[in-house]
């Protein structure tokens, strides 16, 4: 009896202590995740945290300036939406809002379809192709301020520019001078400052594209022109909306080429977005109306994206 009890105590020890152990490991993995997570996050939190002050915090800071007369003093006064009333009715605003449309929609398509030959060139290139890809980036390290002083030099009437175009009995040109003209040589700085970024991702999503699709329809007859219409922009389509995005974000924000080289003007013809919101801030020291501005720039900024968004997403499906 006392055997038999002995046999069945060790047996109920063996079944509990065999039940208790697939639990351990469960335990002592969830433990680990829960300790990898909390160290990943720690070392996150430093530049989380910067991120946070240096990105959000102004942007809360500026939206809540916009409901204020805010001076360089510091002083300030609430007023409502006055500011915003102010800047539907600013014809400033409007005129400064079109030349950043006009100056977007020169730009943008330049520097995507420079990108996209230069990218289509490249993919095709055998001889050293990131010897070429490293000079192309050359432009893109350049200063902005420094690349815009060149520029302007060339951009001269006495310049190399107009100085090349005699040649061929035309000019000189008012590049910067003329506002039918002006917004185009700015664009053009842009595009030979910026491409070569737009490039890279292009040549990353050709580089993405399957050589097989492209020796099939090869095999099937089609021409150059047709793989390239028929096979390769339909399958670079998601990159290539990405890139749009991007480049029109950048094209909303510029500065530094109209800062540099005209001044916004001649006649406001470069008044853009931003050198209004600066002009309002460091000229006319109208901190609260320059903080309404920049709301209203993110804001349109933001409902292009979003509409981007769409059709990018549109055309993935």
């Amino acid at each position: 009896m006392t055997l038999t009890q002995d046999r069945a105590s060790r047996q109920r020890d063996k079944l509990s202590s065999g039940a208790a152990r697939p639990g351990r490991p469960r335990s002592v993995g969830a433990a680990r995740r829960r300790h990898n997570a909390m160290t990943g996050l720690l070392f996150v939190l430093p530049m989380l945290t910067l991120f946070i002050v240096f990105r959000y915090v102004p942007v809360l800071g500026a939206i809540g300036m916009s409901f204020t007369d805010f001076d360089i003093a510091g002083n300030w006064e609430p007023i409502g939406a006055e500011n915003y009333r102010r800047l539907a009715t600013d014809p400033l605003f409007w005129q400064s809002l079109r030349a950043t449309v006009l100056y977007s929609a020169i730009f943008v398509p330049t520097i995507i379809v420079v990108s996209l030959v230069v990218a289509l060139l490249l993919n095709r290139l055998l001889w050293r192709p990131g010897l070429f890809r490293g000079a192309l980036f050359i432009p893109y390290v350049t200063s902005f301020v420094m690349a815009s002083i060149v520029w302007g030099w060339l951009f001269k009437i006495d310049g190399l520019i107009n100085a090349f175009l005699e040649l061929f009995g035309i000019g000189p040109l008012g590049f910067l001078q003329d506002s039918r003209l002006v917004l185009a040589s700015l664009a053009t700085v842009a595009t030979w400052k910026g491409f070569a970024y737009s490039m890279l991702i292009l040549l990353a999503g050709l580089k993405g594209i399957s050589p097989e699709i492209l020796e099939a329809s090869r095999i099937d007859g089609a021409n150059r022109w047709q793989e390239f219409w028929r096979i390769t922009l339909p399958l670079l389509k998601p990159v290539l909306l990405f890139v749009v995005v991007i480049e029109t974000i950048m094209a909303f924000q510029t500065f530094d080429t109209v800062y540099v080289m005209t001044g916004g003007g001649p006649v406001n013809a470069s008044y853009v977005l931003v050198y209004m919101l600066y002009d309002q801030a460091f000229v006319f020291l109208d901190f609260g109306y320059a903080a309404t501005i920049g709301i209203a720039l993110f804001v349109i900024v933001l409902a292009i994206s979003l509409i981007q968004r769409l059709v990018l997403d549109r055309s993935n499906k």
